[in-house]
């Protein structure tokens, strides 16, 4: 990704927060563990195979890092943070930003996560089954025009941040309390497919004026 590895843009800025106290990569494979130590990102444990299909939750893994991290190294958290990779488009402060906001609010929240407004708005869905198009959602509000409708967020994955008790308690980092964090609109993008690389390597281009 513009000259680096992907994984590497999000090993640089996890390293420039100043409020991260531990960041460790949780890969079940050797190349890929190989890439985040020269990154600079510690791999204390390879995951095991049954955390790494596709099919495995990524609550799962979070919560194993964190009881390895506990009953190994007895290290403790008082927030955890989850960094995709495959959503590399953040701003230098974005995580700090997040974390500050979510203590500072901590209160009455207990997670907040990073949303990008979209403009797919779910009321303009359709169901196509056979020949038929109809709505998929068919209790959702109608508009002639996207601007008359309410605001659609979209949970990319530049960061969610919760309490680690929350957090392993209610298994989800979208807790009962939780607080948005609102992107920029380059932002709205997370790499699933070779067309999402391409247009995230677009973007960072024109954003950041790489070459």
């Amino acid at each position: 990704m513009c000259g680096k590895p992907l994984l590497a843009w999000t090993a640089e800025q996890a390293a420039k927060s100043r409020l991260l106290d531990e960041v460790i990569l949780s890969t079940d494979g050797e190349d890929i563990a190989s890439v985040g130590k020269a990154c600079g990102l510690r791999v204390p444990f390879l995951r095991p195979a049954a955390l790494a299909t596709s099919e495995a939750p990524t609550l799962e893994v979070v919560r194993h890092a964190l009881e390895y991290l506990r009953v190994e190294e007895g290290k403790r958290f008082d927030y955890t943070v989850l960094l995709e990779p495959t959503s590399p488009l953040r701003e230098k402060d974005d995580i700090d930003c997040m974390l500050e906001e979510l203590d500072r609010r901590s209160a009455d929240y207990d997670s907040i996560v990073s949303l990008g407004q979209v403009s797919e708005h779910p009321s303009i869905l359709k169901r196509w089954k056979g020949e038929k198009v109809s709505p998929f959602y068919l209790e959702l509000p109608k508009a002639d025009r996207r601007q008359e409708l309410e605001p659609a967020w979209f949970p990319y994955g530049v960061a969610y941040i919760a309490k680690t008790e929350v957090l392993l308690r209610d298994n989800t980092f979208y807790t009962s309390r939780c607080l948005g964090f609102p992107l920029q609109r380059y932002q709205n993008y997370e790499i699933d497919s070779i067309h999402d690389f391409i247009c995230v390597a677009a973007m960072m281009r024109h954003q950041w004026g790489l070459v």
